[in-house]
C-alpha cells in the first residue's frame, strides 16, 4: 500500500491563490461584503460606495455627521472588518 502525503483542500486551494495572486483580492472582496453585516443596517443605509485601495478601505457616507462620527473609530472598525474575515487584509478605514 502506498501511503502520500495527504492535505485538506483548504490548504491546497489557499496554496493555489497565494501562487497565482489571487489570495489578496478574495480577501479584499470579502472586506467589502462583510461591511454590511459588521457595521449593521442604519450604517449600511447611508453607504454609497465601498472599496479596497492601497490596502485600505474607502467607505463613502451620504451623512456628514455620521462620516465625523466614524473617523473616531476608523482603527477600530478595520480591526472588526480585519477579524470578521479572519485575516489582516485593510490597515484603515477612510471615510469620503
Amino acid at each position: 500500500m502506498i501511503h502520500t502525503k495527504s492535505q485538506p483542500v483548504h490548504d491546497i486551494l489557499l496554496a493555489w491563490l497565494r501562487a497565482e495572486g489571487l489570495e489578496t483580492p478574495l480577501l479584499e472582496y470579502r472586506v467589502v461584503q462583510a461591511w454590511p453585516e459588521v457595521m449593521g443596517e442604519v450604517i449600511s443605509r447611508y453607504t454609497r460606495q465601498v472599496f479596497v485601495k492601497d490596502g485600505k478601505l474607502q467607505v463613502q457616507l451620504t451623512s456628514p455627521s455620521l462620516r465625523q462620527n466614524l473617523m473616531m473609530e476608523h482603527k477600530r472598525i478595520a480591526q472588526k472588518l480585519n477579524d470578521h474575515v479572519g485575516a489582516y487584509v485593510v490597515s484603515d478605514v477612510i471615510f469620503f
